[in-house]
């Protein structure tokens, strides 16, 4: 984790009970739980209290209490695996059991995670007791449900998610473009917090040698990498399609996919050339990254999308559609290439400019990484916290100059 510099122009306030509740936390590899991770370590560094309660993960006990590091305690509750999702759960808890928890030691804002039943529960409970609830919008279930063989049902989910989130004093989103889509559905009060990058870990001097030898590398071959999750929402198919057009160009290529998932079989019996990595973490994680060099992003069901920013922090090529956080950060031919959201013909045409073109990859690999280093986490915390005062009642934490890393922005 980076260490988190506090913002000289920040009003200081009294630190913060905060209590958090999410289905899914370090160390599952997924970008909510690493997105939380960061912020909660963050906001320890500042010397708030958290109290996250969250789904008993392997080799963890029900009912356990967690007390580390400092002013950081986790309780542990039952879970029930998601159907194809199987490395992550829903959590289960009755309203009852978070009134009982939260009357012996009252948080100031209860903060929810996911819209599972443990959110639910958490989010009746914190009205009974009548203290104020923050939410955060992390993934597009009502966008996954048509990969899923279940697209009728996107309609209900996204009601079913309008009416919890609008329950709540404020609903935090990544991107201003999150935020205008979400309040055309009816969502209201939300506010724009963006997302870092751990820059040490995510560098392109974690690049290896020795695992490019291992993909085959004998040299400067490119490597076009995958790193997420090997699932229907992630447009795997267009991503196969990318790499063999890359290859077709340049026949060196070598392809490596990061992740596992329910698709990791079928992928793999259909492309024995190319190099499954399977689930890696921290600076193993980041070695993987910064030792290849084109980052294909088909995905358009992402809220944010961390990988694309971890792909920039650690100076690779990156193709993208054009929204999330590619939208956000990417110069078009300058630090990377966005195309046109769905156009898949120009995502194919991306990837063989990438292949044909290495003068351009050498550019945007070096603007890439000159965006990772523009992304800290200091700057998105101070917005963290300023509605996190705002919700609990405590006052707005005040600002002075541009905040270019998102400006916080609620909307009633």
């Amino acid at each position: 984790m980076l260490p988190v510099r506090r913002s000289p122009t920040t009003v200081m306030r009294r630190p913060l009970r905060l209590a958090v509740v999410t289905e899914t936390y370090l160390p599952e590899v997924n970008g909510v739980a690493r997105t939380m991770g960061q912020m909660i370590a963050a906001l320890l560094a500042r010397g708030h209290s958290v109290e996250l309660t969250r789904p008993a993960q392997a080799a963890e006990q029900v009912g356990d209490v967690l007390q580390t590091p400092p002013r950081l305690v986790q309780r542990l509750v039952r879970g029930i695996p998601i159907p194809r999702y199987g490395e992550l759960q829903v959590g289960i808890a009755r309203p009852r059991s978070f009134e009982m928890q939260w009357r012996g030691s009252r948080p100031d804002v209860v903060h929810v995670v996911t819209e599972g039943p443990l959110g639910w529960s958490a989010l009746a409970a914190a009205r009974s007791l009548g203290i104020p609830v923050s939410s955060g919008f992390h993934t597009n279930f009502h966008a996954y449900s048509r990969h899923y063989g279940i697209g009728w049902f996107a309609g209900l989910v996204a009601g079913g998610l309008r009416v919890m989130h609008n329950q709540c004093a404020a609903t935090i989103v990544p991107t201003e473009e999150m935020r205008r889509a979400l309040a055309a559905r009816g969502f209201e009060r939300l506010a724009v917090v963006g997302r870092g990058i751990d820059t040490v870990l995510f560098n392109p001097a974690r690049r290896c040698p020795g695992l490019r030898a291992a993909w085959g590398c004998k040299g400067d071959e490119p490597v076009v990498i995958h790193v997420g999750r090997l699932a229907p929402e992630k447009n795997l198919g267009l991503f196969v399609r990318a790499a063999l057009a890359v290859r077709e160009v340049e026949p060196r290529a070598r392809v490596v996919l990061v992740g596992d998932g329910p698709e990791a079989g079928a992928l793999r019996a259909a492309h024995p050339g190319f190099v499954f990595a399977g689930t890696r973490r921290g600076e193993d994680l980041a070695a993987h990254y910064a030792s290849a060099d084109l980052f294909l992003f088909p995905s358009v069901t992402e809220t944010f999308g961390n990988v694309a920013t971890e792909a920039l922090a650690c100076g690779l090529a990156v193709a993208a559609y054009d929204y999330a956080a590619a939208r956000q950060h990417i110069v078009d031919g300058e630090s990377g290439l966005l195309v046109p959201l769905g156009e898949e013909d120009a995502f194919l045409a991306a990837a063989r400019k990438l292949a044909c073109a290495p003068a351009l990859v050498a550019r945007l690999k070096m603007h890439a990484r000159a965006v990772g280093e523009r992304l800290r986490w200091d700057r998105v915390i101070d917005d963290l916290e300023r509605v996190l005062y705002g919700v609990s009642g405590s006052g707005l934490v005040a600002y002075a100059g541009a905040r270019p890393q998102g400006t916080v922005q609620v909307t009633h």
